[in-house]
C-alpha cells in the first residue's frame, strides 16, 4: 500500500476523496490530515441531568471545556488538558467519553410510544451507542446489547455496569442467529456496523494500516449480511438506524441503495439530524446505479464542516403492512421470577438491612434469573434467552452465598444514594482511596454499605463497603481497582 508522505494516508485513498469532494478536498485535507481532534463526553442521565452537571462540576473542568455538543443534548466537548477518565465521577457512571460524531447515530433512532419499548443495538461494543440509548430509555422496556466478539462483548457489559443500566441484557451471537430467534420483533434497531474505520484515521492507527480498496468491498458485503439480519428482526412499523465511520460510498450511500432495492418495505426518513449535517449524495454512486428515494435523508458528517470525525448515519422505517408479516412481538413475554424460599429469605433480610422500601418495590416489580447461585433482576419485559450466549442478564443483584446474600457491584451503581437506609460518605480525595481498594476508616453499624461520592452538592454511588462496626472493609472489584 502506497502512502502520501506528508499525511501518512493511503494514496489510492485521497485520490477517491479528491474525485468526490472537489473543489472542497484541499481544505478537508487539511482539517482532517492536520486538523484539531476533539473529545467528547456524555453525560448519563440515568445519573444527572446535563444542566445538574454543568452546575456542579464545572470547576473540575478547565475553564475552556464542557462546550455544548450540538446534536447531542447531553453531550460536552471537553479539552486536552482535561482527563474526565481519571476522575471518580467516571467510575460512578456520570458519564461516557465518547467522539462527538459517534453521538448522532443513536440521536436518530427515535423511540416508540409504548410502555416497553424492546431496542435493539445490535453490534454494540464498547457501549458508547448502547448507553446512549438506554439514557433514551430512562429504565423502560429492554434494551438488548449484542457483540460477535467475545471480549469485546465483556467490555460492553462492563460499561452497561458502571453506567447503571437496569434494564440492559448483553449477548454474543452472531446477527444471524438472533435474527433466527428473535423474527419481527424489536421496535428498534441501530445497526453501527463494523466497517473499514476512515472516518477515524486519526484515532485508529489500526484502521489505517489495514485500508485497501479490497478491504472497503469486504466490509460493504459484511454490513450487507448484517443489515439482512437486522430487516429480519425489525417488527412493522420499527425504524432502523445504519451508521459506520467512513467515508467510503461502497459503505454508505451504495450499501444504503443495495439494502432499499432489496427491502422495498423500508424506506429512508429523517434523522433528525439535518441542522447539523451534510445530506448524503447520489454523485457518490457509480454510474449506472440509480439513487433510492429519499437517499438525500441520510446523513454525512464532515470533519472540515463540524467539530468531529468523519461519520454517515441513515434512518428506515418498515412498513407496518408486511405482507405475510406475523403480528410482533412472537417472543416477548411479561412476568414477575420466583425464588427458593430459602433464597428469597437471605435476599429479603438483605433489603430490609440496606434498602428503603422504594428501592426493593423497585427491584422486585421486575422478573428474578437465578444462574447458578448469581442472582439477576430483568425488567417486566423480557426476551427468552435459552440457548444463547448471555453475558449479562439485565441488572446483576448479587451472588449467595454460604447462608448469606453479598451484593453485586451492579446495583450499587444501579441505584441512587437516596435508595439505600445508610451510607458511607467520601470526598473526591478519599473516593480515589476506595478506588484503589484501601480500607475506610468509618465507625458504623455491621452489614453492607454503599461507598456514596459527595462532590458540589451531587451523591453518587462507586460501590459497596463491609463495616465491622470501626471500619469498612473495601469490596470494589479488583479488576477495576486503581493502581
Amino acid at each position: 500500500m502506497e502512502l502520501d508522505q506528508k499525511t501518512g494516508f493511503p494514496t489510492a485513498f485521497l485520490e477517491r476523496m479528491q474525485t468526490m469532494l472537489g473543489e472542497d478536498y484541499p481544505v478537508f485535507l487539511e482539517h482532517f490530515a492536520l486538523g484539531t481532534r476533539y473529545h467528547g463526553l456524555r453525560v448519563n442521565p440515568l445519573k444527572i441531568s446535563p444542566e445538574q452537571f454543568l452546575s456542579r462540576h464545572r470547576s473540575l473542568f478547565s475553564s475552556e471545556s464542557l462546550t455544548p455538543i450540538p446534536w447531542a443534548p447531553e453531550g460536552f466537548y471537553y479539552s486536552d488538558e482535561d482527563r474526565p477518565g481519571k476522575s471518580p465521577l467516571h467510575e460512578a457512571g456520570l458519564y461516557y467519553i465518547q467522539e462527538p460524531s459517534a453521538m448522532s447515530a443513536a440521536q436518530a433512532l427515535v423511540l416508540p410510544d409504548k410502555t416497553h419499548p424492546l431496542v435493539l443495538d445490535l453490534c454494540a461494543a464498547p457501549g458508547g451507542k448502547s448507553t446512549q440509548l438506554a439514557g433514551k430509555m430512562m429504565g423502560e422496556g429492554l434494551l438488548a446489547a449484542n457483540e460477535i466478539v467475545a471480549s469485546r462483548a465483556k467490555i460492553l457489559s462492563q460499561n452497561i455496569e458502571r453506567l447503571g443500566i437496569p434494564n440492559a441484557l448483553v449477548l454474543n451471537e452472531t446477527p444471524d442467529r438472533l435474527a433466527e430467534r428473535f423474527p419481527d420483533t424489536f421496535d428498534c434497531i441501530l445497526v453501527d456496523a463494523p466497517c473499514s474505520g476512515e472516518g477515524m484515521y486519526r484515532k485508529n492507527d489500526i484502521a489505517l494500516t489495514e485500508w485497501s480498496s479490497d478491504n472497503v468491498k469486504m466490509c460493504a458485503a459484511r454490513q450487507a449480511q448484517i443489515l439482512e439480519s437486522a430487516a429480519r428482526m425489525l417488527a412493522p412499523g420499527g425504524r432502523l438506524v445504519y451508521s459506520t465511520c467512513t467515508f467510503a460510498p461502497d459503505e454508505d450511500e451504495m450499501a444504503i441503495c443495495h439494502f432499499i432495492e432489496a427491502h422495498p418495505e423500508f424506506q429512508l426518513v429523517d434523522t433528525g439530524l439535518e441542522n447539523y449535517f451534510t445530506p448524503g449524495n447520489a454523485q457518490f454512486l457509480p454510474d449506472g446505479m440509480h439513487a433510492v428515494p429519499g437517499l438525500e435523508k441520510t446523513m454525512r458528517v464532515w470533519p472540515h464542516i463540524v467539530r468531529g470525525e468523519g461519520h454517515f448515519v441513515a434512518a428506515m422505517e418498515k412498513s407496518s403492512k408486511v405482507p405475510g408479516c406475523p403480528p410482533a412481538y412472537p417472543s416477548f413475554r411479561l412476568g414477575s421470577g420466583t425464588l427458593d424460599p430459602g433464597y428469597k429469605k437471605l435476599y429479603r433480610e438483605f433489603c430490609e438491612q440496606t434498602l428503603t422500601p422504594s428501592a426493593t418495590d423497585l427491584l422486585e416489580a421486575g422478573c428474578f434469573i437465578l444462574f447458578g447461585d448469581e442472582l439477576y433482576r430483568q425488567p417486566a419485559c423480557t426476551l427468552p434467552t435459552d440457548r444463547l450466549k448471555v453475558v449479562r442478564s439485565g441488572l446483576h443483584l448479587g451472588s449467595f452465598r454460604k447462608n448469606r446474600f453479598e451484593p453485586a457491584h451492579a446495583l450499587a451503581l444501579a441505584l441512587r444514594a437516596e435508595d439505600f437506609l445508610q451510607t458511607v460518605p467520601v470526598s473526591l480525595q478519599q473516593a480515589e482511596h476506595y478506588l484503589r481498594g484501601e480500607t475506610l476508616d468509618y465507625p458504623a453499624e455491621k452489614g453492607w454499605l454503599p461507598v456514596v461520592l459527595e462532590e458540589a452538592g451531587g451523591r453518587y454511588p462507586l460501590g459497596w463497603g463491609k463495616s465491622d462496626g470501626k471500619r469498612i472493609k473495601n469490596h470494589y472489584p479488583k479488576g477495576l481497582r486503581r493502581l
